[in-house]
């Protein structure tokens, strides 16, 4: 009987299937474990100018306006609320990024006042600047998806990182200092997580 080799393709083609799974599914592993969040969707705010804000007040905080993402370096805005459990764990990694001189602004979003208020009195307040979202305009403008949501703003006012999910020690030092750093920004850091 004569071979055919179009009847051994469904097996090559099957066999190259399970080889490229087998390689993806190996890389997101070591990736997830290096606290590389695989899953994340590119942000098309990166590389533009961060939109415009037209926030409301959350009580006697010092409001955020567009005019504070230009001319502070390179400074962060994060949005966050307090029904949002990954904000709480994210909480004291950005405080202490705050206590290291990283200008730090927040955005409360699609949040009761009453809420975000004792979260704050819950957690502490590190904003130096805050402003409420409450019914998701600039989240929209933005293209905030989930929360948390942390963007990376230059001196000139300019995205240059957008990063979903929260922003917690393993995270920070795994993919944002490394993105920044590749971007050519840089943060300050806590003393523990630059000796540790």
């Amino acid at each position: 009987m004569k071979f055919n080799w179009l009847m051994a393709l469904p097996l090559i083609i099957a066999l190259g299937f399970f080889g490229v799974n087998a390689y993806k599914l190996t890389t997101t592993e070591q990736q997830q474990s290096e606290g590389v969040d695989t899953s994340s969707l590119p942000s098309t705010r990166e590389g533009h100018p961060a939109p415009d804000l037209d926030l409301s007040p959350l009580a006697n905080f010092e409001d955020l306006s567009r005019a504070d993402l230009e001319g502070n370096g390179l400074i962060i805005v994060n949005f966050w609320a307090s029904w949002c459990p990954p904000c709480r764990a994210e909480h004291p990694t950005l405080a202490a990024l705050a206590e290291a001189g990283n200008p730090l602004f927040g955005i409360n979003y699609r949040d009761r006042p009453a809420d975000a208020l004792q979260y704050l009195g819950d957690l502490g307040n590190p904003y130096d600047r805050l402003s409420a979202d409450p019914e998701a305009r600039n989240g929209r403008d933005w293209g905030v998806i989930a929360m948390p949501e942390t963007f990376f703003i230059n001196d000139e006012g300019v995205v240059v990182l957008h990063f979903r999910g929260p922003i917690v020690r393993r995270s920070l030092l795994n993919q944002v200092v490394p993105a920044l750093q590749e971007a050519g920004y840089s943060l300050n850091l806590p003393t523990d997580m630059v000796d540790g």
